[in-house]
């Protein structure tokens, strides 16, 4: 079954501008395992910033799991729990060591899920796909406190700030495992001009910078340019209150037992609502895509005329 129409969009109130500029932000993929023509129509959209939708696609938890659908996974300081497949660490949460073995298998079977899945939809970036952290979402978003810059809440761009990507895109498969609730968002306007509205004030890098880090080890590798100027764009769309106010983004809900994929690192995106997913990151160069020219590499390279990388 190809790809259907797009009827999981749902506008906030400033049509006009929404339609103008945000067209259709969400791609359902209905039939498992997807036709050629769903792996095509799926890789073109989330090039172009799209959210690609599974909403037939659910991961299964195991018996004993749904136990841990509860607040209290989280150690009380991170929001996440965090998982490293290459080295089995788990950061972020607390309890016995029985609990703790079931966070780390659920996770790392989530990891080898997440990892056929993008295989069986996305099979052109084959071996090009690194794997990176898997993250389990416990807390409730609504009411948690936060300082602006830390609030994904509001619209952002992805950024690592102490592991730079160094050019390479981010794509993030999430799972709605909550039995009940939907998990909500905002997705923004396309990057390109969120890019050019930010960029000017942007600054330069300190000479030097990336390498101090790296040799103190306040970064897994070096900061680029790239680096700290979508770390810069993620800080100022969050700390600027009237773009917060005012950019146009749709409301997006992604049911119960749902999954969703998208290049977090170009889609705008706040998450509103929800408690219970989980998620997995990958790394992808950007000379792997269909289309380079769309990667936030390329765009930022030619808005600034020179290498970032």
């Amino acid at each position: 079954m190809p790809v259907s129409g797009r009827p999981m969009n749902q506008a906030l109130g400033r049509e006009a501008p929404a339609q103008a500029h945000l067209c259709d932000r969400v791609v359902p993929v209905v039939a498992w395992p997807p036709s050629p023509a769903d792996q095509s129509e799926a890789l073109s959209a989330l090039e172009q910033g799209e959210v690609v939708v599974l909403p037939n696609l659910r991961f299964e938890l195991s018996p004993g799991e749904e136990a841990l659908l509860d607040g209290s996974v989280s150690d009380g300081k991170s929001k996440n729990v965090s998982f490293d497949a290459s080295s089995g660490r788990l950061r972020g949460t607390q309890g016995d060591g029985e609990r703790l073995d079931l966070v780390r298998r659920m996770m790392e079977r989530f990891s080898g899920w997440s990892a056929a899945v993008i295989g069986a939809l996305l099979p052109a970036y084959g071996e090009a796909l690194q794997l990176g952290k898997t993250s389990f979402r416990p807390c409730e978003i609504e009411g948690r406190a936060t300082s602006p810059r830390k609030d994904d809440k509001r619209l952002h761009v992805d950024a690592f700030p102490a592991q730079p990507v160094q050019g390479r895109r981010i794509l993030r498969l999430f799972a709605n495992i909550d039995p009940e609730r939907p998990r909500v968002w905002n997705v923004g306007e396309p990057f390109e001009p969120f890019a050019t509205r930010f960029l000017p004030g942007a600054g330069p890098r300190v000479p030097g910078s990336g390498w101090l880090m790296e040799l103190l080890q306040l970064t897994k590798g070096r900061r680029t340019a790239y680096d700290h100027l979508m770390l810069r764009l993620h800080d100022m769309a969050k700390q600027d209150s009237v773009y917060q106010e005012t950019a146009i983004r749709r409301r997006v809900e992604f049911p119960a037992g749902s999954t969703w994929i998208v290049f977090t690192d170009a889609t705008l995106h706040a998450a509103l609502e929800g408690r219970h997913a989980l998620e997995q990151t990958f790394l992808l160069p950007a000379e792997a895509m269909a289309d380079q020219a769309m990667s936030p590499l390329r765009i930022l390279e030619r808005l600034r005329g020179r290498s970032l990388v």
